[in-house]
């Protein structure tokens, strides 16, 4: 039997491949982002199963309202894929407040907006699936990725407890974190760097651009092959609380787990 899914800032990157995966798996789509000409021109019009509807994920009552007016159209939603977001990145003293907020008010409370306006239906239905897209980035930080950790270290916790509360509903829950992916994330449409000029951190930040820009484009990470594996793990009864994806990722989770437990083997107090 065909699932519903709702996924947001599906015009392109993972979003995008999630929706055209979930289309050619016979599912039916509402595909969202901010403006719906970019969905048309990323997702076509052929697709008689999928519906494309402008959100911004910041606003409450319009992710209420899609929300609504899905579940009117077509009786529920099976599968929410919460992917919408972007990266700030630079070194924190370089990036103002109102650029810090703007990332939580994005990655972190438009996000929560979603979920807070699709959960009841699940819940009714005693049913459901909640793809939260989080990175990596969200179990390990590293200089010049400290904001947007910390936007995706909340998402992380926040849907860690979230999902307990929903479990014993029969609402299940995936957190994927993916290592660095071949899309436009770290590109100018999707990332955004620092504005404030500090002297002591010009040649850091210089070389952590560098790297940004080289790794634009030469991500190890197939975003085709993800979005793939998240449709098959939708149809499986029971699914992970966590996908790990990318030998990237996977090592350096591994790291953090292993520094982890070596930070908590010295923190015994022997005395």
């Amino acid at each position: 039997m065909s699932k519903v899914w709702l996924v947001t800032g599906a015009s392109r990157g993972l979003g995008c491949e999630i929706a055209r995966a979930a289309l050619d798996a016979g599912e039916t789509v509402v595909a969202t982002a901010r403006r719906t000409e970019a969905l048309r021109d990323a997702l076509g019009s052929e697709h008689d199963r999928l519906h494309a509807l402008a959100l911004d994920i910041t606003d409450a009552k319009a992710a209420s309202l899609i929300a609504a007016e899905s579940v009117g159209r077509f009786g529920a939603i099976d599968v929410l894929v919460n992917n919408a977001g972007y990266a700030e990145l630079g070194f924190f003293e370089t990036i103002t407040d109102a650029a810090v907020r703007r990332q939580f008010e994005v990655n972190l409370f438009g996000t929560m907006n979603v979920a807070r306006a699709v959960a009841p239906s699940m819940r009714e239905r005693r049913s459901g699936l909640i793809v939260t897209i989080s990175s990596v980035s969200g179990l390990v930080s590293n200089a010049g990725g400290a904001v947007y950790s910390a936007s995706k270290f909340a998402v992380e916790g926040w849907m860690e407890g979230f999902a307990q509360e929903l479990a014993p509903f029969g609402v299940r829950s995936l957190l994927v974190e993916p290592g660095m992916l071949r899309t436009d994330f770290m590109d100018q449409k999707s990332a955004s760097f620092g504005s404030i000029d500090i002297p002591d951190y010009a040649e850091a930040i210089a070389r952590y651009r560098a790297f940004v820009e080289e790794a634009n484009g030469n991500q190890p990470g197939d975003p085709k092959l993800l979005a793939a594996r998240i449709v098959a793990l939708a149809s499986h009864d029971e699914v992970p609380s966590r996908l790990v994806f990318g030998d990237d990722a996977r090592q350096w989770a591994g790291a953090k787990v292993d520094q982890l437990r070596q930070e908590i083997a010295r923190s015994v107090d022997r005395g």
